[in-house]
């Protein structure tokens, strides 16, 4: 019998239950909001869940989060066995693929001037083609190459940055610090989609925020601490950034006098890029206990030392 917690908020549970049963279909399982530490094998886990100490789950084989992002729980020094990150291709990566497509096509295209436009402007001018439009995606990872990958099937010329160097089909491929000052240089668009760590904080700062082209756009789906608020603010007032795009906050929901909310130059999405889907995140956890129990390695498995 395997034991298996769902350690997440009641609604969740009511979500995934289901799907769950479904996905563990021909096991011997046991799954259940309530098991006695001593006997829970897995935990599938939401970092908002009240189980922080993983002490008294003494044959805890391993933790399968339900959020792609795994800093909340990376740090909790209780925690001793494998973490599995969620990688979910049909969910999450194909929402944030839409999200960060839309919104460059909208800044691309000058789309802003036209959905607004009291003053009944008629600018005749026309944007330019994808070819002669600059995107750099800081983050390389599944959703980072994802995004690079319809991004360069419409045409951008596409530069990634990632902490170790990485090889992207059609796609310039930079990393490190020197290689951060590269990909940033002369970018009319800068999608975030970093993890968040000690080293990812601040990545947008005073300094790297004049390094793309004056005007330039920068867009944030990854998470809120890439960027120093304040930088920001102070680049968007003086037009070198020309349009921040943010789904992501320091603190969320994001405060009502937080400036950001009534900046001419800012549009605030209430962290909606992408989700999880539980009809296909449950096989990615089915998956990963599957291989778990087979002795194989785990699918999307965390590098605590990285932070990812």
């Amino acid at each position: 019998m395997i034991n298996i917690l769902f350690a997440a908020t009641a609604e969740r549970w009511d979500e995934y239950r289901d799907l769950l049963h479904g996905a563990f279909a021909g096991v011997d399982y046991h799954l259940a909001l309530d098991i006695p530490p001593q006997d829970v094998d897995y935990i599938v886990y939401a970092p908002n869940s009240e189980v922080q100490d993983f002490t008294p789950y003494t044959r805890l084989k391993a933790v399968l989060n339900l959020w792609a992002g795994v800093e909340k729980i990376t740090g909790n020094p209780t925690l001793k066995v494998p973490l599995a990150r969620m990688v979910d291709d049909q969910g999450l990566t194909q929402g944030m693929v839409e999200w960060v497509t839309g919104h460059t096509l909208r800044h691309h295209l000058g789309m802003d001037a036209h959905i607004v436009n009291p003053d009944k402007a008629w600018d005749a001018v026309a944007a330019p083609v994808a070819s002669e439009r600059p995107v750099t995606i800081l983050g390389l990872g599944t959703l980072g190459q994802a995004c690079a990958a319809a991004l360069v099937s419409l045409g951008f010329p596409v530069t990634g940055w990632s902490r170790s160097q990485k090889t992207v089909p059609g796609v310039r491929c930079l990393s490190g610090p020197d290689g951060l000052q590269e990909a940033l240089r002369e970018a009319q668009i800068v999608i975030l989609l970093l993890p968040d760590t000690p080293a990812t904080d601040n990545t947008l700062n005073a300094e790297t925020l004049q390094l793309p082209a004056k005007g330039a756009f920068v867009i944030n789906p990854g998470r809120g601490p890439l960027i120093d608020d304040d930088a920001l603010l102070a680049a968007l007032d003086s037009g070198q950034i020309g349009h921040a795009t943010l789904d992501v906050f320091r603190i969320e929901p994001l405060p009502a006098d937080h400036p950001f909310w009534d900046h001419p130059k800012v549009t605030v999405t209430p962290h909606i890029a992408a989700e999880t889907k539980a009809s296909s995140a449950v096989h990615v956890i089915a998956e990963n206990i599957r291989r778990s129990e087979a002795g194989e390695p785990l699918l999307h498995l965390v590098d605590r030392d990285a932070g990812y």
